[in-house]
């Protein structure tokens, strides 16, 4: 895994602060891991099928995500009809899902099919299931995590040390991140507990701003929208993890799908990639207008949309992307790894990028790599 590069960078950290001391956060706590939270489906019809269009293999398609940012892809592709454009008659079921761990619970379950979801619950989830549960097929967006602080308590990267840093769920993409940079600058945190030079407090990003705001934490390594939330409740944008990685790009989520269903309805994992990759394109093409939709699809989630001066700063940070980034998965495996939150993981099979490159090249794209890790 290629991070010898990044283990020299600078470095992230993390740790629990007691949860006793904070009684708003003992909610997410007790969802820390990969244990499940409920997701809610998407009440608006904008994923039923084309009248008079035929179906595909399947009648409908149920594809989870969550109401970040960082899934750009899924909220702008709904929310255009762009990805249900190319099913035709087949219905999409949407479902909004607020951690990893449970969208993968769903897709384990039988009641869902695709997923936009980060890398480490992916790396998890095909490791504790013998890689058997799951393939990734498509990437989706690099970038958008930051480390955001209360500037009167914290100026610079040393002053971490002793602060308390919440992160969104013990061995999520986030918190991966922030134990190994905590690491690389010489400090200890125990990964199960938190504890340790800097406490890392894991805490839904729901519930973060409050936190936040009530100083029950001195900062947070998160993703947007949640990240502009605090530096428009004050906070400072400390260290940009895009500035860590080689070339400034690394996964932030991708696209997954269960291997049963990709078995049994290649035709419609297809129509979906064909969806995506033209939703990117849009978003690529259109960045207001795209950021107006994400916004639009964030609004009918959860009855609000986001302020201007919390979007605007996010969306750019963001890089939408059909690449996958293989490598810095693997990456960020190494990391997970070095943590001591899995053990060293067998990750060949992966990746099923047939299907993406595909479409890619029919749509006269270069094809993607996945960096030795694909299905045989």
């Amino acid at each position: 895994m290629p991070a010898t590069g990044i283990a020299t960078r600078k470095t992230l950290r993390r740790g629990v602060a007691a949860a006793a001391a904070l009684p708003l956060l003992i909610g997410a706590l007790a969802s820390c891991g990969y244990g499940s939270e409920a997701a809610k489906e998407d009440a608006k019809t904008s994923g039923a099928p084309a009248t008079g269009a035929a179906k595909l293999s399947a009648s409908e398609v149920r594809i989870g995500y969550f109401p970040n940012l960082t899934h750009a892809t899924a909220l702008v592709g709904l929310q255009e009809g762009l990805i249900a454009k190319e099913l035709g008659g087949t219905a999409i079921k949407p479902q909004a899902f607020n951690a990893g761990p449970s969208e993968i619970e769903a897709l384990n379950g039988g009641s869902l099919d695709i997923g936009f979801i980060g890398p480490s619950p992916s790396i998890n989830a095909y490791v504790k299931s013998k890689g058997t549960n799951l393939r990734i097929v498509s990437g989706s967006a690099s970038g958008g995590v930051k480390l955001v602080v209360n500037p009167d308590k914290i100026k610079t990267l040393d002053d971490l040390k002793g602060k308390r840093i919440a992160t969104p769920q013990k061995g999520n993409t986030q918190d991966v991140a922030f134990l190994n940079w905590i690491s690389e600058k010489g400090w200890s945190v125990d990964p199960e507990s938190g504890k340790g030079d800097v406490s890392v407090v894991r805490t839904d990003n729901k519930v973060t701003p409050d936190a936040f705001k009530q100083g029950s934490i001195d900062g947070a390594w998160v993703p947007e929208p949640t990240a502009s939330k605090l530096v428009s409740d004050g906070g400072s944008v400390l260290l940009d993890e895009t500035s860590l990685w080689p070339d400034k790009k690394f996964v932030i989520t991708n696209i997954i799908v269960s291997q049963k269903f990709l078995k049994a309805h290649p035709d419609v994992v297809e129509a979906v990639l064909k969806g995506t990759v033209k939703t990117n394109e849009w978003i690529n093409a259109n960045p207001e207008k795209a950021k107006a939709s994400a916004n639009a699809k964030l609004q009918a989630e959860s009855g609000k949309a986001l302020d201007a001066k919390i979007i605007d700063p996010a969306w750019p940070s963001i890089a939408i992307t059909d690449d996958p980034l293989a490598t810095t998965l693997k990456t960020q495996a190494e990391w997970a790894v070095k943590a001591k939150l899995i053990e060293q993981p067998d990750l060949a099979g992966i990746y099923d990028l047939t299907l993406l490159n595909k479409v890619l090249k029919a749509a006269g794209k270069p094809e993607v790599s996945d960096a030795g890790l694909g299905a045989k």
